[in-house]
């Protein structure tokens, strides 16, 4: 290539890298404009329009603060001087005697339990507590036999167990440190039937969710330790569709509701879950009267339409 040739082909060069960099400039300009204006979704435009709102109602939200403030320190001055204990700001209970049955839920079960089970009766166990504590007339809590599973599940799950009030906790069983004249097993296999409580008992019931695997199991060492034991009268008052065996805080919710009210029928029917199909037993036993009367009725019937149906075959011709 000649030396006057080699001005012009530079030329032409540079003219053709501009042309692609313009080209390239303006293809990148483009896919910048596509995204920038990319049709938004309806989820999208929803939450814009509620920032929006948000931020438009700031000033009235701080305007609601400030006379909900006001109104609260109105209220404040309205109310009666405070007690020089400061008694008046504590919540207002209703007038509480405390009663002195003891109530005693053993605990000695646990390696007949899975942990299911266990933690099941945690939970009924944290029923029975809160129940107690806001009771009109709660009782001397205990929970004997306390370790393995059980406590291990509440130290893992329920940290604030060993904060709890108005509960004695103990590792040793019952036997240990109640004696056994003041001590009735509640169990549902005994043939004796409790017409009412005496409080100066220990009634003792048993810590198990066993589903039926251990029958009797409680009526069984209430024997074997030379136990008084007792069922409630729940046969006397209920007729029920499932079987008479009660969970813990059933049995517990029942005997706080019986002291405060000292009618077996109200505590069952305040405290039985709906699932139980309870039905008082004079209406049970209305019931089956009216179901008897009605066989009765259909019998006579039945047998009026079979003698009809006999004399017109003695009547026929044949």
């Amino acid at each position: 290539m000649s030396s006057e040739m080699l001005p012009a082909f530079s030329e032409t060069c540079n003219v053709e890298r501009q042309q692609d960099l313009s080209e390239d400039g303006e293809e990148n300009q483009k896919s910048g404009l596509s995204e920038r204006f990319q049709p938004i979704s309806k989820r999208q435009m929803k939450k814009l329009m509620k920032q929006k709102q948000w931020e438009e109602q700031r000033e009235l939200r701080k305007q609601k603060r400030k006379e909900k403030r006001k109104r609260k320190q109105l209220e404040r001055q309205c109310q009666p001087e405070s007690n020089s204990d400061g008694s008046d700001r504590k919540r207002i209970r209703r007038d509480v005697v405390h009663s002195p049955l003891r109530l005693i839920i053993d605990c000695s079960f646990d390696s007949l339990m899975v942990l299911k089970d266990i933690k099941k009766l945690h939970k009924q166990i944290q029923r029975c507590y809160a129940e107690n504590r806001r009771a009109l007339h709660p009782v001397q809590f205990y929970l004997t036999s306390h370790g393995g599973q059980l406590k291990k599940n509440m130290d893992e799950n329920d940290k604030g167990w060993v904060n709890w009030k108005d509960i004695h906790i103990k590792p040793e069983h019952y036997s240990e440190f109640i004696q056994k004249e003041d001590l009735i097993y509640l169990t549902s296999d005994s043939p004796n039937v409790l017409k009412e409580l005496d409080e100066s008992k220990a009634y003792v019931i048993g810590g198990l969710v066993d589903h039926n695997h251990h029958k009797g199991l409680t009526y069984k060492q209430a024997s074997d330790h030379g136990i008084d034991h007792a069922q409630l009268p729940l046969g006397n008052f209920v007729k029920m569709n499932s079987r008479k065996v009660l969970a813990v805080n059933h049995v517990f919710e029942i005997i706080l509701e019986y002291l405060e009210t000292r009618d077996w029928q109200e505590a069952f029917f305040t405290i039985l879950p709906q699932r139980k199909g309870a039905v008082p037993t004079d209406r049970a036993c209305e019931s089956c009267s009216c179901d008897k009367k009605f066989a009765r009725v259909e019998g006579g019937l039945n047998s009026d339409s079979s003698e009809e149906e006999n004399r017109h075959e003695l009547d026929s011709p044949q």
